[in-house]
């Protein structure tokens, strides 16, 4: 399967990258949210173009670019899973603006909690 193809090559659990997509898009490579988000992991256009993502709706390409950034998030945040999944949803200059610390903000407290929860169930051990 393509996600656990990635998550190899990234050096990312595909329990991890399944629940980022699952919350973010459910699994809808169309997927576009009221911000601009778009596809299976919900790529900014920004995001997208830093990681080289040339079509956001292929998703392959999708995928490839949102598991570089949150790859790149965990090394940013010394592997804290919690950080990197709030600066995943909220941007990483809202974390750091809040001290490293969960942003205050409803979407970004309701997401972090839902992802680690489906992460863990996700995991081969649980």
């Amino acid at each position: 399967m393509i996600v656990d193809e990635v998550s190899r090559a990234y050096g990312l659990e595909s329990a991890l990258l399944h629940a980022v997509i699952s919350i973010e898009s459910r699994y809808n490579p169309k997927a576009v949210s009221k911000k601009g988000a778009i596809g299976l992991m919900q790529l900014m256009p920004d995001t997208a173009k830093r990681y080289g993502v040339s079509d956001a709706f292929d998703p392959r390409q999708n995928l490839v670019g949102g598991a570089q950034y949150l790859r790149d998030l965990l090394r940013m945040f010394n592997n804290n899973v919690s950080l990197a999944l709030a600066a995943y949803n909220a941007g990483e200059q809202a974390v750091m603006r809040h001290g490293n610390q969960i942003p205050p903000y409803d979407e970004t407290q309701r997401y972090v909690p839902l992802v680690l929860d489906l992460y863990r169930r996700l995991q081969p051990d649980s």
